[in-house]
């Protein structure tokens, strides 16, 4: 796909989509322009019908170390609102777009990085990697990160880790819902390609209704969850695909979804 930035780029391997951190020298640091063409790229992905499921990767020995703080340093007001700006806004396409969206995880992912962590659907990482929300070592607390994170893994803990700003471990970040598992280093991208493999093979009309539902609900009342998911079940029920679905699992056979040709 076409890039207009050496330190993020995309390539589609059918069914996966995998966007890709370069900047490994600098710890794929994610200044404003990077986190632009990210956002970018998330949506041509999404709008290419070859691609079931997105993996945010990254080159190096770190996922990403957060913030180009060089670029943040002395910024006038103006600036720093359109750099966390372009943050939130990448953020928000993470989970607007349709397919799932894992963070395949190895060495540190810090600050606006383990955001990027918290904030994907799904995250696999290295055994060895570490976790950390360090501003408020340097006098900017990281508030941004604190949305997803809180959200990941509770009040306490998202404190513990924004009032310290110390190291998680990757065990300790599985046991907190930080992340979903924690593989040996030379495995996490085998482990993520099998993951992202498992979830291509459903639906990806049934995938983009469940996970727009997932995030519709997540932090309504109980009553107006279940009123906004009753609607939403029935009219997934009533789609092409659920029609397909039911009827193979009745007639025991594999299904053929609509935008395919075989299982």
């Amino acid at each position: 796909m076409t890039t207009t930035s050496q330190a993020v780029t995309a390539e589609i391997a059918e069914p996966i989509g995998t966007i890709t951190l370069r900047a490994a020298r600098r710890r794929n640091p994610l200044s404003r322009s990077v986190m632009r063409e990210a956002t970018r790229l998330l949506r041509d992905l999404s709008s290419d019908a070859r691609v079931r499921v997105i993996v945010l990767a990254a080159e190096g020995p770190a996922f990403s170390a957060g913030h180009d703080l060089a670029e943040v340093h002395g910024a006038t007001l103006d600036d720093e609102r359109s750099i966390f700006a372009a943050c939130a806004e990448l953020m928000a396409t993470v989970h607007d777009v349709a397919q799932p969206v894992i963070a395949q995880v190895q060495g540190m992912a810090l600050a606006a990085g383990c955001q990027l962590v918290a904030t994907c659907d799904l995250a696999i990482a290295a055994d060895d990697a570490r976790f950390s929300t360090p501003g408020v070592k340097i006098g900017l607390f990281c508030s941004t990160p604190m949305v997803p994170l809180t959200r990941a893994i509770g009040r306490k803990r998202a404190m513990q880790m924004l009032l310290t700003g110390e190291m998680v471990d990757a065990a300790t970040a599985v046991e907190w819902g930080l992340i979903n598992a924690a593989v040996p280093a030379a495995e996490l991208t085998e482990e993520v390609h099998q993951l992202a493999t498992r979830i291509a093979a459903s639906s990806a009309d049934t995938l983009a209704i469940g996970k727009r539902a997932f995030y519709a609900q997540i932090d309504a009342t109980e009553p107006e969850a279940y009123r906004l998911m009753t609607e939403t079940m029935a009219a997934n029920a009533v789609t092409c695909d659920a029609r397909e679905g039911i009827g193979a699992f009745l007639e025991k056979r594999q299904p053929v979804w609509a935008d395919r040709t075989g299982p």
